[in-house]
């Protein structure tokens, strides 16, 4: 088994098994939220400029944030390591689809989405890994579609892995991740860091890119 397969492997087995413990506690999540809400209604409205098109999450979990989406307007379906997520997504959201797959390799053709997200999903990527997801979102997306990344921010400091509730996740600098998406192709559009709230605690960092 090579490094990726099994950190991979890690990563679906620790979400299956608090699959409903964390549904409970994303539950209503955005809702005392206005930054967040804010970057995902302007992400929103560049997907849906000039041409509306699917739009893909990438790493759903139990399918809240693409529900939200999908009452944003966008044509959006969830994908997700994790079995047991994407059993209690479609059992949540009987109307969207939801698939099982890894975000580095979707069996998509190249240049079908109009815009993806990842929501806190690459954060368990090991760092020498990610380049290689870039790339990936980089092929799934048509030309001049839109990536919205959502992550713990390391207070200018280095990528800095942390013990996170479910599995080890890594904290990254919001200027060594644009860069990153830079290397890939994508123009950064524009960025939010929000401090942490309550209950949180970490600074938290999105990017908004474009296909260049």
């Amino acid at each position: 088994m090579t490094d990726s397969s099994r950190h991979l492997e890690t990563t679906a087995d620790a979400y299956d098994a608090v699959a409903g413990l964390y549904a409970d506690l994303v539950r209503g999540s955005l809702d005392g939220l206005p930054l967040d809400r804010a970057v995902l209604a302007a992400f929103a409205d560049l997907a849906r400029t000039p041409d509306p098109g699917p739009v893909a999450e990438l790493g759903c979990g139990p399918g809240y944030l693409t529900a939200h989406l999908r009452d944003l307007g966008l044509d959006v379906f969830g994908v997700d390591l994790s079995p047991a997520m994407i059993e209690l997504a479609r059992e949540t959201y009987p109307d969207l689809r939801f698939e099982v797959g890894s975000m580095d390799a979707l069996d998509l053709a190249d240049g079908t989405l109009r815009a993806l997200v990842s929501w806190y999903s690459v954060i368990h990527t090991p760092p020498r890994e990610l380049p290689r997801y870039f790339a990936e979102f980089r092929r799934l997306l048509a030309p001049g579609g839109h990536l919205l990344l959502g992550f713990f921010e390391s207070e200018g400091g280095p990528v800095t892995p942390f013990d996170h509730k479910v599995t080890t996740a890594y904290r990254w600098p919001i200027d060594g991740l644009a860069e990153l998406a830079d290397d890939a192709g994508f123009t950064e559009v524009g960025r939010m860091l929000r401090e942490p709230g309550e209950g949180e605690r970490f600074r938290r960092g999105h990017l908004l890119m474009r296909k260049g």
